[in-house]
């Protein structure tokens, strides 16, 4: 008879599940906002790089910069003309913090060998003369491997924490060394193994529109769909800013 042996084998599957979290689309951002409603309407502003070492010249602060444009445009909310003219000041501060490790436990999959052995077969044998005679053969089989199932294992990840965060201010001189009032601020972070800025930075500013001018209470959760129509319509961008048109009297 067959043996049946089963052994556990333990596949690499780090590179699996990081495959598999690269591949999906859909993304869990924390949103915090906090809003302080000015004495005047403010529906124009001037952007303005929170960190003096972003650069407002640099590629990355101007492609930042449009993506905060459209997620403005989309509370109805435009560039100004001139900065004299704005109503406030939209700080853009993005960037990711230094990288930090924590343990995780995943579903490790399980393969057992199954099979293999000796098994021992009765065949025909035909001599030369023409007689057939029958004889008990050894039959080797390899094992083969099969999923038994899954063990919950703990595993180290390096996770990076990419952020964005918006402060509108009142576009007033600072009075007595204290900078304008604050209109309101959204902030805008998520964390996993990725360390690509560049592609977070549209999904983080798709998930700030609900938030611009609103007052979240507590820090909220928002899954975003980077395929999703709000990332698109951040991805597309605005082009040069434009104020509303005003109807004739």
């Amino acid at each position: 008879m067959m043996a049946r042996q089963f052994t556990r084998i333990w596949l690499p599957v780090i590179a699996l599940f990081a495959a598999a979290g690269c591949a999906s689309s859909k993304y869990e951002v924390k949103v915090d906002a906090i809003n302080r409603p000015a004495s005047r309407p403010t529906q124009s502003y001037q952007l303005k790089s929170a960190n003096p070492e972003l650069g407002e010249e640099s590629l990355r602060y101007k492609e930042a910069a449009d993506f905060v444009r459209t997620a403005l445009s989309g509370k109805g909310l435009y560039e100004a003309p001139d900065p004299d003219s704005a109503d406030m000041v939209v700080e853009v501060d993005y960037g990711m913090e230094a990288p930090r490790t924590r343990m995780e436990r995943v579903n490790v999959p399980i393969y057992g060998q199954v099979g293999g052995g000796v098994r021992y077969d009765t065949v025909p044998v035909t001599d030369s003369r023409g007689n057939t005679t029958y004889r008990t053969m050894a039959v080797y089989e390899p094992p083969r491997s099969e999923l038994i199932g899954y063990d919950n294992a703990p595993r180290q990840v390096t996770v990076y924490e990419k952020y964005l965060r918006l402060t509108a201010r009142e576009n007033k001189p600072a009075a007595e060394g204290k900078p304008p009032a604050e209109v309101w601020s959204v902030e805008a972070s998520a964390e996993d193994e990725s360390d690509d800025l560049r592609k977070y930075l549209p999904i983080l500013a798709s998930a700030t529109v609900d938030y611009i001018g609103r007052d979240s209470d507590h820090q909220t959760v928002v899954r975003v769909n980077a395929k999703g129509e709000e990332v698109e319509f951040i991805r597309r961008r605005m082009g040069e800013p434009q104020a509303p048109s005003v109807p004739e009297s």
